[in-house]
């Protein structure tokens, strides 16, 4: 509790220290992720534009700009989402990733849930809401939207942890007309990535590719993976324009497995020798379009809209070799409008967003990676819709009151197939539908300087997708749907040399998708089911600080308190997985010759919870890292990502248990050992 009130303590007084903060004379250079309410003008046009657009927000949102992560090894989903305040996305073993913002999807074993994933708003979730990591290129990005919570209203969800959006950049606004990056280093990784950018008249072309292998620390890690995307769009005058964006990618990836905590501690490298045994990996293609608008419509109205299409297949020898192939299209639309309400100024936005998917779900008998007798054969097809809208009426030229919500409605549609000779193969046909609404209410005030204080209330809902519904010869799991209540307040901005991005949170949850042990007795007939209720709560706090010209320290703190609230297994016990308390720095120095360097530290400062029963954890650690670039020539870069400089042992994540005292503690994934990367950037 001492360091509890320590840590709240120090957060308010670092959210207060902008106030008195003297302005710096010379100009800053802030690559930051946070957003402020005026524009950066370090920061490329298409960045600062998202970030001023995003500011209108009440409430916590960041933007990732391509330019803060170009001078390091980029290769996951954690390595782009490391500096964002408050967001846990931790490396498990090669493109896989542990994701929870808010604590969103703790009862999940793998994969995602509980936070939509896109790229220009085309979901990599499926219908359902289950997702995945692997097909994401964080090369082929110009900047990345963050949407924490129900701050992600503008995508149509009312997730507990909001939306990560992945922009494709376009022949105007990508960073260079040609660009060819050649990355490698330890545990065999190489990777080649090429761009190239054209304007011609009224239409522009982005085209990118990406091309990686990977050996892999542990054993049983090796992988492989392509990417590709195209973007072409014509311009029909100021503001309107119509594009195609076309993307695919294939992943090849060897899975090494968790660990018990000794074994992650002392032989990290080694692989689990079930996964050995069976081979287990994972093959995945895919291919994603999408033809969308952003057109004026009048002075004070603005459409976006689009429609798309994605189709994935998935050979996955895990326990049983797992093939699926899905198929996904959809529409959005949303028009944003200035006008007046009472004579005070105002805007809106209203739009609607839907998805269809369907998948063909195959099992059979895994033979060391290949297939024996089919075990399971199924059909599911997802729908979802959201209509949703928001407005803000500025009762004052500073202050803006802000009211919208969401309606939703998800459907699930299973059908499973008797296979002869497979008794635990079944006849099946069950439905589901779900719908729902979810309020907002909010507050933004802004000075003349562009800092901001805001704050919201708003109601989350998650459906159950089918992993969860889990169905069997006797139905669905009589699942309800996740909901939550958040209250949120915070403020971001700039003073001089100072720029901050903080927010406090609380959530109150009923019916979180948790993880039980199957008790008739007490009304749980399943290993996913519904928690009564459960309070997340916390902290998210961004800090930067220009020193002087050439000295920036960048730091970054997350306060995670997850726990039950009375509940007829765990009482009031901590939610496990998520670290309670997260803080990142990097110290960078720029030398005006062209060069920088920049010692971080990644800084896990509590014991991680392993079990709903609280009785096992894996240990608090630090790890120190360096890196280091040089501009040799105009278009001509090259940079050294040294990381884990110690070699230190720990534990970077791990899956959660009900019990450590009687389930299987195989759950540790270790974090890679001392690695040294370095690339050289051509741009022309």
């Amino acid at each position: 509790m001492k360091f509890r009130l320590f840590a709240t303590t120090a957060l308010f007084a670092l959210a207060a220290l902008p106030a008195v903060a003297a302005e710096a004379d010379g100009p800053t250079t802030v690559d930051s992720v946070i957003v402020t309410g005026a524009r950066n003008p370090e920061d490329p046009p298409v960045v600062a534009t998202a970030r001023a657009r995003l500011s209108e927000t009440p409430g916590a949102v960041s933007v990732i700009s391509a330019e803060s992560y170009a001078s390091r090894f980029t290769a996951t989903t954690a390595d782009l989402l490391r500096d964002a305040p408050g967001v846990f996305a931790q490396k498990k073993w090669g493109g896989d990733t542990r994701l929870s913002i808010r604590g969103s999807g703790i009862g999940n074993c793998c994969h995602n849930r509980g936070t939509l994933l896109a790229q220009d708003g085309v979901p990599f979730n499926e219908a359902d809401g289950f997702g995945d990591f692997q097909l994401i290129d964080p090369m082929i990005a110009r900047y990345t939207e963050v949407y924490k919570g129900g701050n992600a209203l503008r995508f149509g969800g009312a997730l507990l942890g909001g939306a990560i959006n992945l922009v494709t950049p376009t022949g105007r606004n990508a960073g260079a007309d040609n660009l060819l990056r050649l990355d490698g280093g330890s545990y065999g990784t190489l990777r080649v990535h090429g761009e190239l950018a054209r304007v011609v008249g009224d239409w522009d072309g982005f085209a990118a590719v990406t091309a990686q292998t990977v050996e892999g620390w542990r054993a049983q890690s090796k992988g492989q993976e392509q990417h590709a995307s195209l973007n072409i769009g014509r311009q029909f005058g100021e503001d309107r324009e119509v594009r195609f964006i076309l993307s695919g990618g294939f992943v090849h990836q060897e899975i090494p497995g968790s660990l018990s905590l000794a074994q992650a501690l002392s032989k990290p490298q080694a692989a689990n020798a079930g996964n050995l045994a069976l081979n287990y990996q994972r093959d995945m293609g895919s291919v994603r379009g999408a033809v969308q608008t952003r057109w004026r419509l009048s002075d004070a109205t603005v459409f976006e809209g689009g429609v798309y299409a994605t189709w994935k297949d998935l050979d996955h020898p895990i326990f049983q070799v797992i093939d699926q192939e899905s198929r996904n299209w959809g529409v959005f639309g949303r028009f944003d409008t200035e006008t007046e309400l009472a004579g005070k100024r105002a805007d809106v936005f209203y739009g609607v967003s839907f998805r269809s998917g369907d998948m063909d779900a195959n099992q059979w008998v895994n033979l060391a990676g290949s297939r024996g007798s089919q075990t399971a054969k199924s059909r599911q097809n997802a729908k979802a819709l959201d209509v949703f809208a928001e407005g803000r009426l500025f009762v004052t030229d500073q202050l803006a009151v802000v009211a919208g919500g969401s309606y939703g409605r998800a459907e699930r549609e299973y059908q499973g197939f008797k296979l002869a000779g497979v008794a635990s193969s079944f006849d099946l046909s069950r439905s589901k539908t779900y719908d729902w609404f979810a309020p907002r209410l909010g507050l933004l005030w802004q000075d003349e300087t562009g800092a901001q204080v805001f704050a919201n209330l708003t109601r989350s809902v998650e459906p159950p997708n089918f992993g969860a519904l889990s169905p069997t010869a006797t139905g669905f799991t009589p699942l309800q749907p996740q909901e939550a209540w958040t209250a949120e307040v915070g403020t971001r901005g700039r003073r001089g040399p100072i720029l901050w991005d903080v927010a406090i949170y609380r959530a109150n949850l009923k019916h979180e998708l948790l993880n039980y042990t199957v008790n008739a007795a007490l009304g749980i007939p399943a290993s996913t089911f519904n928690a009564d209720k459960t309070v997340h709560q916390g902290i998210e706090a961004g800090l930067d600080w220009q020193m002087n010209p050439a000295l920036r320290l960048r730091q970054t703190y997350a306060w995670s308190d997850f726990k039950f609230d009375g509940d007829v297994q765990y009482g009031g016990r901590r939610l496990p997985v998520v670290p309670e308390h997260v803080y990142r720095a990097e110290l960078r120095y720029e030398h005006p010759a062209g060069w920088f360097v920049a010692p971080s530290v990644e800084w896990v400062m509590s014991d991680v919870m392993v079990d709903y029963m609280n009785t096992l954890k894996a240990p608090s650690y630090a790890v120190g890292n360096l890196s280091a670039g040089w501009t040799l020539t105009k278009g001509v870069k090259v940079y050294v990502d040294v990381r884990n400089l110690a070699d230190k042992r720990y534990v970077s994540n791990v899956t959660a248990v009900t019990n450590a005292a009687t389930a299987s503690t195989l759950v540790f994934f270790p974090g890679d050992g001392r690695s040294v990367f370095g690339g050289v950037t051509l741009s022309f």
